[in-house]
């Protein structure tokens, strides 16, 4: 069974090319969900959004369907890392990114003028060990379908280009 996950800033695209991959027939998973995620202590000691340990093994350790799609982000993702077959990294210019979480209404997060400024911050400083720890990355400012095509080539073998 083929397994990616898909990781990245807030308006990035990952819940957009998830709700894609489902309508397509595709096994997916949006571990920022509650179901799949809550707020816990991170590394530093602090209060910080974290995959549900348990849940997230149980979940990589099934072999069932041809592939996984699992897209999210958390303080504790780097420790599943070895259950995927590829961690692909969505990214995008900073002013897509806002545009989108403006726009969007299935997320209220990043709607204030404080929350735009923490995920500038976390862009500046979280994507850097994002991009570190992944296989390959997708710039998502292009159409649904391009990114879609991207993700499905890297679940075959290939490269993100065409």
């Amino acid at each position: 069974m083929f397994r990616m996950l898909i990781t990245g800033m807030s308006g990035t695209g990952k819940s957009t090319v998830l709700a894609e991959l489902a309508e397509r027939g595709y096994t997916t998973v949006d571990a920022d969900a509650d179901e799949w995620s809550h707020w816990g202590l991170g590394p530093d000691g602090k209060p910080d959004w974290m995959w549900r340990e348990d849940r997230m093994a149980e979940l990589l350790s099934t072999s069932d369907g041809p592939g996984l799609f699992v897209a999210g982000t958390s303080v504790n993702q780097g420790k599943f890392y070895a259950h995927f077959d590829k961690v692909v990294l969505f990214s995008a210019p900073p002013a897509v990114m806002l545009e989108r979480i403006a726009s969007r209404t299935n997320n209220e997060y990043g709607k204030s003028p404080e929350q735009w400024v923490e995920v500038l911050r976390n862009l500046e400083t979280v994507e850097p060990l994002l991009r570190r720890g992944a296989d390959a990355e997708i710039d998502t400012s292009g159409s649904l379908e391009d990114v879609v095509a991207a993700v499905l080539r890297l679940a075959d073998g290939g490269s993100p280009e065409g």
